[in-house]
């Protein structure tokens, strides 16, 4: 069980990497397949990129601030799937089954995260 906020920031920090890499590149290449346009590719890929900054300084600080800012960064992913679903339901009528079987499965993998990134801050806070 994952339970040291420093390993949970560098899985965040991965993931963010990743999220990143596929709203600015893969799915803007296959635009006409997800149905959100690159435009909203690109500022969806704004939020990733600002986590991952987020992530390395907070895996860079002292031990026992890493709690507090784990927990900041689970609520700046909860707030990003809200933000997704919203942009969702915004292109709902381009929207394609794969757009809405991905933004399902990264809002359903980083709730996820969160939900335990909240659940590590809270029991490692002294």
């Amino acid at each position: 069980m994952l339970t040291n906020p420093k390993k949970l920031l560098l899985i965040d920090f991965c993931g963010a990497i990743l999220s990143v890499f596929l709203l600015g590149v893969v799915l803007v290449r296959f635009e006409k397949y997800v149905g959100i346009p690159p435009e909203t590719l690109y500022l969806l890929a704004v939020f990733p990129t600002m986590f991952a900054i987020y992530d390395l300084f907070s895996y860079l600080q002292l031990h026992y601030k890493q709690p507090l800012l784990l927990k900041g960064i689970a609520f700046f992913n909860l707030i990003y799937c809200c933000l997704s679903i919203g942009v969702a339901f915004y292109h709902y009528e381009t929207l394609t089954t794969l757009g809405w079987i991905y933004i399902f499965i990264e809002t359903l993998i980083i709730m996820i995260l969160a939900t335990w990134e909240l659940y590590v801050a809270r029991h490692n806070l002294k």
